[in-house]
């Protein structure tokens, strides 16, 4: 069988792009089991609510659910266990100390097939304040208002 080539988006943290300001952004793989990549597959992934954090010199992702796959039955894992990010050790580390700076987060972005290997986008991101939101959101709507006008 072929392997796929291209990226396929599998899922979005919307939330994040209005909760953070994304300043860098980094490919990291994902360690998964079976039964939890099928899963993905069928996009049942939920990236809300979840951040990532170094632990003993290891990235992982907390707070991702994976719902189990319905097919499986005694290897289906955890939906909620931590899971662990393939990144180079220099990435791990200069990624650690960036986020020991005050008001700084990796948050997951997106989650992704990329040559049928599951990827995940980590944004270093820096927290926004209510008015920076409230600026985002009439730019937006100004964005969107402008757009429907050249279209008429």
């Amino acid at each position: 069988m072929a392997r796929e080539r291209g990226e396929k988006v599998i899922a979005v943290n919307r939330k994040a792009r209005h909760d953070y300001f994304v300043e860098d952004s980094y490919e990291a793989g994902l360690a998964l089991h079976g039964t939890e990549v099928k899963s993905i597959r069928l996009g049942h992934v939920n990236l809300k609510e979840s951040y990532c954090a170094v632990k003993d010199r290891e990235m992982f992702a907390f707070g991702m659910h994976i719902s189990p796959y319905e097919k499986g039955n005694i290897y289906n894992r955890d939906p909620m266990r931590p899971k662990k990010l393939l990144l180079h050790r220099a990435q791990i580390a200069k990624l650690g100390s960036l986020v020991q700076r005050q008001g700084y987060a990796l948050v997951p972005l997106k989650v992704y097939l990329k040559d049928g290997r599951m990827k995940m986008e980590l944004g270093l991101c820096k927290g926004k304040k209510v008015y920076d939101k409230r600026d985002d959101a009439a730019e937006r709507s100004a964005r969107r208002d402008m757009e429907r006008a050249m279209k008429q």
